[in-house]
Order: C-alpha cells, then structure tokens, then sequence
C-alpha cells in the first residue's frame, strides 16, 4: 500500500491521473470498499475545493485523501483519463470555437461542470457576471486572470487552488465573502455584480465634484442668435396679405471647447467648457451581427469611449433575445475607459432581436440614476425585426404606441430623452425604429453599409458633445390689433398658436453648437401707411454648463408701406425653406404611394418636385440647400425603380431623409456614389471634427484605402453659411 501512494504521490507531481485506493481520513470514519478507486487529478483537486474536500496540508502530505466513490456535479466535468477525455472536445460557450488540451490556451471548468477557455470566462467575470453562461448557475469562486493586486476587495478572500499556475499564466480563484451591509454610497467594485441580482438601477457612478466657475468663458462664447425674415420687405399700402410668409431662424453659439482634432484637452479633463453628458447605448448583438458586423460595432463603440471625456458617463446594454446591462453608468475616466472598452470587447452574437428589451433597459437606466449630467441620450442600434413585442403585421400607428410606453424621460415628465436611432443593414425595421427616434426627439440614420458605422456615430456624438442651449422655447406675438397669426410650420418641433390667434410658441429643445433652425410662420397683412410692425419673436433656454437661465431680446418684425412698389423679390431665405418643407411632404408622400405599391406615382411625384425646386428663386440662385434636396430627391428616385430595392434600402432612406429634414439635424443616409447627396446642410462644426477624426483613423488603421473610405471624402468641411 505504501508503495501504491508512493507512486500516487509521484504521479500528483508530474500532472498525470491515477488510480488511488480509498483510505481512512483523520478522524477514522472507515472507507466504503477499499478496492473501490476514486480518480484524481490537480483539476480534481481544485473541484474538490469547490464541494468543501479541500484536503489540509497534513492530509495531502501523508497521502491521505478521501475522494467520493460517485462523482459530484463539481467534479463530473474535471475527470480526466491518462489518454485524454473526449468531453475536453467540445466548443467554448463564449467564443464557439473548440476546447482541446495542449492548443495554447489554459481551460476552466466551474462547480457546475461546465468547461470554457479561461481567458473568456475571466473576461465575462470581470465585466459583472458570476453565473455559468450555459447554465446560469451562481458561481461560488470566481477566475481572474493576473496575478491579484497587493490589496483585494473587500469581501474577498483569495484561494490557491492546486496547478494554479497553467501555461506560465496566473489562475486565481476569489471567492466572495458575505457584505456587511453600509448605508453609505456603494463603491465600483459593486458595479460588477450581475443585473439578475440588482432590480434598481441606482448604481450610476458619482459626478466629478467641480467648484461652480464664474469665468463666463467657460459657458458659450454669446448667446443664441436670432434673426427674422419677411417674405418680401415692402407691401404696397393699399394691400392686405392673407398669408403671408415670415421665417424665424435661429443660430445656436459657437461653443468654448471647440479645438482642434485630437487635442487632449478636447476630450479629457473636467473643465473642457462644454456640458458634460450621460450616454447609454443600446446594441443589438443578436446572430445576425455575427463576424464582421460585429467587429466593426465593436470598432465604433471603441471610437466613442475614446472619445468621451473624464465627466462624461457611458453606460452600454446589448440586447438580443433578452437584454442585459454591461456596466451601470460609469465615468470615462483612463480606468473606465479601460474597463468599457474591455466589457464591449467580450460581446458575442446569438438569439434573436428585442429591441424592445433594450430600449426598457436602457429607459432604466436614466429614469433610476442617483446623479445626472445635463445632457442625456440613448443611442439605439439594430440590424433586425422586433419578433418578440411588436407584431410582423403591425400597423405604423401601433407600432409607435407599442414602444412609446417605452421610451424615457424625466422624473417629472416634462422632458423627453432624445434616442437616436441607427438602422442597420438591409434586413432592420426602419417603421419601427424611425417611430422610436420620432416620438422621442431623437433622430433616425441609415447605415447600409458596414465600413461606414463608426462615421455614423462619429457624426451623432460631435453633436451631442456640444450642446449650448437646453429647453428652448420660441414665443411670437402679435404687435398689430389687425395681425393675426395663421399656421407655424415647425416640422417635428411642437408648436402652437393660441385661440384669439395673437400669440404662438414653438418647442425647440436642445441646440448643438453653431446649429440653424428655421420655422415658417403665416400671417395676415392688412392696410396700413409708412411703417407696419407685425409681430416680435422672443426665446428663452436653459444654459447647461452654467445652469443660467437665458431669455433674449425680443426681435420686431416690420416691414415698409410705400405707396408703389415697382418690383417685389422674394427673400431667398424663405424661398429656400419653403422648398425644403415641401420636399420633406413630398418625400412622405412618395412614401405612402411606394408602401401602397405604386412606385410609378412615388417617382413622378418627386420628380415633380424636383422641377419646381431648381425653378423657384433660391434654386436659379444655386443655393447649395436646393441642390442638395434635388440630389437627394434623385437618389429616392433611383431606390424606388423597383419593389425589391425599395424594400433593401428605399424606404430607410426616405425615412433617414424625412428625419433629418423635420429636425433639421444631420443623419446618416446609406451609401449613395452621388457625392452631391451627401451634402448635409444641417452638419455642425463639431460634427465634421469629429467625422473627420473617425475617417482619419480608420485610414491609419487599414492596410490599403477602401472605396468607403474614399467615398467618406465626399462629406463637405462646413455648410456654407447663409
């Protein structure tokens, strides 16, 4: 017997299995059946930790060890033989490609037998979850890869299990102790338990704590700007007007923090003199995305976390079949980049598309958190149909309603919480996703291509890194006893016009730096001498870096009363946003014919358009507004030529047009070769900066130039101003 332990012993050393005859343990209970044999191996060993057997130091050194007869569920998937198990070749539930011994890669098998490549189930416990990704058992000792800091958690006790070094690599199991509770603020350390043991999303972490600043330097350089332009400026004054025409635009500030591209203090530090912002993003990971989709998402959201500042927090949730939170909101500091780049990095691709889930998730999020930013958005990405809430046969109006219910705000209810939308691919639900972005306030973009997603985002986070004006509110009142107020045209924007007609409003919401806005308002002119004053136009937003409550002047509309007039010009600037408002009917128009299957109708009544456009007075002038609608009207022309690529990439490119127009802000719209498609009047500066940093990179990052990259050169540096 003391030679069978002898060569057991030796065996233990050199990693091998052996057979080893049952014995007595120290406080001499007896052995069922000595010839009974138990198997053993260092893995065994480490299992028998996880079922309470750990054998002492004195036990181990005399040889004594009591293994069980039937294996345990801890030890069921552990049990090797001297030629190699067969159940070692099978695929790792993380990364799906095969487990084999002696390839390179250490393997971890946890206490519910379960088998996966130790550096993927490290990854998955470090970013929050201690549940078996196949079973969904909660784990009592955990794998971390590295060796441990000098100073573990608290609550955490390291164990050494046996062969705990594998391959030259640090295994290091840390098995939780019980928390006492603490009324205080959880530390980060929390944020890595799983959302199936947290209900509340109360886990944000803290604000930067920074002193109020009264440099008014730090805030916007001015105010926001407001202009008005009557239809034309002299009306004869024997004339009443019924309808006539008057355009109220706005001009948001230049905003301090705008520097050059890839400069630190852009994006890094507290004091950047801009609004800081809580983003949380909501990626469909379903099977679809799988391979280069993915990797390319992976990419992007890479390009965003790099580009957040230290106080400015991201939260991320992927949703497929079901939803689950990666990281509460967390900052943007160099760790919490770190931590957020290594949590995107472990997603993988599988089941179905719930974009509902994760829109309810994402809700959570914002509506639960402890601290706010200023600024809040979801960004919301899919590839796909919601099987799971909305139905396939589904009208749109149901379709909006079904995810209304959804979507977040403030705890007041009084204000809404942007998501914009990104719909990617030819197989997405551009109705569905369009109706989330419009009944949010957010904007829809199409993304048809893969190579072009992380520009799609660069161009939606330059924007939201530069908000100056919150909560803005347009007011106009009548100014003459006889001036009464007929429509607003304001596109998306809410507006409203009270029942003695004298007095109107227009909801505007947030501005980005150095945006535009124009509303077309229509009154009636009566008879007058001299001078008529029509109206005053006044507005009043919430600065979100100061917190300051700005109201501007109020704004007179007047306009000259000669006797005779001998030549009337129409402004340009009101013809110009006259077509545009028309255009964004007809291509809505266009629409309803196309989903009605009379595409025939749907190009002819853009091709009418088009005609009247490059006819008017702004169009002759060669306004660069008029000659980008007429090439965008072309390219829904050329999408709408049959059934089958309308389906593909028509009707999300009228959708992503339509959404940009009726918010006058820029979207992505697929991947036209029309250079002169591209023309986005609505793009900031702090959008180019940003587009151009993603373009750049993505040149240094490939090995040769593609023709995505060279057709991203299309987009122009700056609108051209008014």
């Amino acid at each position: 017997m003391e030679s069978r332990w002898r060569k057991a012993k030796m065996s233990l050393g050199l990693n091998l299995c052996v057979y080893v005859p049952r014995t007595l343990d120290d406080d001499g209970s007896p052995s069922t059946g000595s010839s009974t044999a138990a198997l053993v191996s260092p893995a065994a060993s480490s299992a028998a930790t996880s079922a309470n057997t750990t054998p002492t130091a004195e036990q181990a050194a005399a040889g004594k060890v009591l293994m069980p007869t039937t294996p345990t569920p801890t030890s069921a998937g552990l049990r090797l033989s001297k030629s190699g198990s067969k159940s070692f070749k099978k695929t790792c539930a993380i990364c799906l490609t095969i487990m084999k011994p002696g390839q390179g890669h250490a393997l971890f098998t946890a206490e519910c037998s379960h088998t996966f490549h130790f550096h993927c189930i490290a990854a998955n416990v470090k970013h929050g979850s201690n549940n078996c990704p196949v079973c969904r058992t909660e784990w009592k000792e955990l794998p971390f890869r590295g060796p441990l800091p000098a100073e573990f958690p608290q609550g955490s006790a390291r164990i050494n299990p046996v062969n705990g070094h594998q391959n030259g690599g640090h295994m290091t199991l840390l098995r939780p102790l019980p928390r006492a509770r603490s009324s205080g603020r959880l530390h980060h350390v929390t944020s890595l338990l799983p959302d199936t043991d947290r209900s509340i999303f109360n886990d944000d972490e803290p604000l930067e704590l920074c002193e109020a600043t009264e440099d008014p330097q730090q805030g916007c350089l001015r105010t926001v700007e407001i202009k008005t332009y009557p239809e034309f400026t002299e009306i004869p004054e024997s004339t009443s007007e019924r309808n006539f025409t008057i355009l109220i635009h706005l001009k948001a500030p230049l905003a301090q923090n705008l520097q050059k591209p890839g400069s630190p203090e852009c994006v890094n530090g507290p004091n950047t003199g801009r609004a800081p912002i809580d983003l949380i993003t909501v990626l469909d990971v379903s099977g679809s995305m799988a391979g280069t989709k993915l990797a390319l998402l992976k990419r992007a959201m890479g390009f965003v976390i790099q580009n957040l500042g230290s106080s400015d927090r991201l939260s991320v949730i992927a949703f497929s079949s079901s939803a689950r939170r990666l990281f509460p909101l967390r900052r943007m500091t160099e760790s919490g980049r770190q931590q957020s780049l290594l949590a995107v990095n472990s997603l993988t691709s599988n089941g179905g598309t719930n974009i509902a889930e994760g829109l309810r998730k994402g809700s959570k999020v914002i509506e639960e958190r402890q601290a706010k930013n200023p600024v809040c958005n979801i960004i919301l990405l899919s590839d796909g149909q919601d099987t799971y809430t909305v139905s396939p046969t589904a009208g749109v109006h149901k379709a909006a309603v079904e995810y209304c219910a959804l979507l977040p705000c403030t705890k007041n209810g009084s204000q809404q919480v942007p998501v914009h939308v990104f719909g990617f691919g030819a197989d997405h639900d551009a109705v569905s996703l369009h109706s989330i972005s419009q009944t949010s306030g957010g904007t829809f973009s199409f993304i048809e291509t893969e190579a072009t997603i992380q520009d799609a985002f660069a161009q939606c986070i330059g924007g939201l890194l530069s908000v100056v004006a919150q909560d803005l509110h347009v007011k106009v009142e009548s100014l003459h006893p006889d001036v009464h107020f007929g429509s607003i045209r304001s596109g998306s924007y809410s507006s409203r016009i009270t029942d003695d007609k004298r007095n109107g409003s227009i909801d505007v919401g947030d501005l980005y730096a150095e945006e535009e806005r124009d509303f077309l308002m229509s009154v009636n002119v009566p008879q007058g001498y001299g001078e008529t004053t029509l109206l005053n136009v006044s507005c009043v937003y919430k600065d979100p870096l100061m917190k300051d409550t700005i109201n501007m002047s109020d704004v007179k509309v007047k306009i000259s009363r000669p006797a005779f007039v001998s030549v009337q010009s129409v402004s340009i600037q009101v013809d110009r946003q006259k077509n545009r408002l028309h255009a964004a009917e007809v291509m809505a128009a266009a629409r309803f014919s196309a989903e009605r299957g009379d595409l025939t109708h749907a190009v002819s009544l853009l091709e009418d358009c088009r005609r009247m456009i490059m006819a008017s007075a702004s169009g002759q002038s060669g306004d660069r507004l008029c000659q980008s609608l007429d090439a965008e009207l072309k390219e829904m022309q050329e999408r709408m030529a049959n059934r089958q690529r309308y389906e593909a990439s028509g009707r999300a490119y009228v959708l992503s047009g339509l959404s940009s127009h009726s918010w006058q802000r820029a979207t992505a719209r697929g991947d036209s070769t029309d250079s002169e498609s591209l023309i986005q009047a609505y793009q900031t500066s702090s959008m180019v900066d940003m587009l151009l940093r993603s373009q750049t990179l993505s040149r240094s990052s490939a090995p040769r130039q593609t023709p995505q990259m060279r057709h991203a050169k299309s987009f122009p540096a700056r609108p051209q101003p008014r």
